[in-house]
């Protein structure tokens, strides 16, 4: 890139890191969803990073919250680049979380008590269909 443009198009490590999710070290027996935002990566990524979606599911702070907010039940794996203008994304109601891979379907319900969180802090959720 000429002219000096490569930098407008670089963002800085900080700012990527906001903008996308971690994407899955391993894609093994380890990975969970989020039940919330179906957002897929590995047990400890979650525990060390929580969810970029759902941040007030504090799974970086209480680490049985990984357990119960998130399954290794789940069907499928989409990556999302730009969810905005995915219509896959749309498709699946994942339009407006960040990038990241996510799975096509979880089964289980996320625990009363975290769609109570949920309700207070006005962030909707929307339970898996039965099938």
């Amino acid at each position: 890139m000429a002219g000096g443009k490569r930098s407008e198009y670089m963002a800085s490590e900080d700012d990527r890191a906001s903008n996308f999710a971690q994407i899955p070290t391993s894609f093994g027996h380890e990975l969970r969803a989020c039940l919330r935002c179906r957002l897929v990566k590995t047990y400890d990524q979650f525990r060390e990073s929580g969810c970029e979606n759902c941040p007030f599911l504090d799974m970086d702070k209480e680490h049985d919250n990984v357990v119960n907010c998130t399954t290794p039940n789940f069907t499928g794996i989409i990556s999302v680049m730009d969810p905005t203008r995915s219509w896959a994304a749309r498709w699946l109601r994942i339009g407006r979380f960040i990038p990241g891979c996510y799975t096509l379907a979880v089964s289980e319900e996320l625990p009363e008590e975290y769609q109570a969180l949920c309700a207070d802090n006005n962030v909707q959720y929307v339970a898996p269909k039965r099938t």
